[in-house]
C-alpha cells in the first residue's frame, strides 16, 4: 500500500499535513499528530502494516499492541478518504 498521488504532504513544524490536490473525491486537508505523521511518512513509499510497525518500534518506545491498533486506525481513516492505494 502507498499514499495516493492525489494527496501531498507537508511538515508544518509540529504537525504533518496531508492535502488533497483535487484529484480525489476528498476535498480538504488532514492535520496529524506525531504518530499519524510518522505513518503517513512511511506511506510515501510502498509498504505494509508490518513494515510500519517495525519502523515504529525502532523509533518509539511503547506497547506493540498499542502501535498495531494506532496503525490500523490511521490506515483505516486514510482509506476512507481515498488517501491510500493498495
Amino acid at each position: 500500500m502507498k499514499l495516493n498521488k492525489g494527496f501531498i504532504t507537508h511538515n508544518d513544524g509540529s504537525e504533518k499535513l496531508l492535502v488533497s490536490t483535487g484529484a480525489s473525491k476528498f476535498s480538504g486537508l488532514v492535520r496529524s499528530n506525531e504518530t499519524a505523521g510518522f505513518i503517513i511518512d512511511c506511506l510515501e513509499n510502498d509498504t505494509t502494516e508490518a513494515e510500519i510497525l517495525a519502523k515504529m518500534q525502532e523509533k518509539f518506545n511503547g506497547p506493540k499492541e498499542l502501535m498495531e491498533r494506532d496503525i490500523k486506525k490511521i490506515i483505516d481513516q486514510l482509506r476512507q478518504i481515498g488517501a491510500i492505494d493498495d
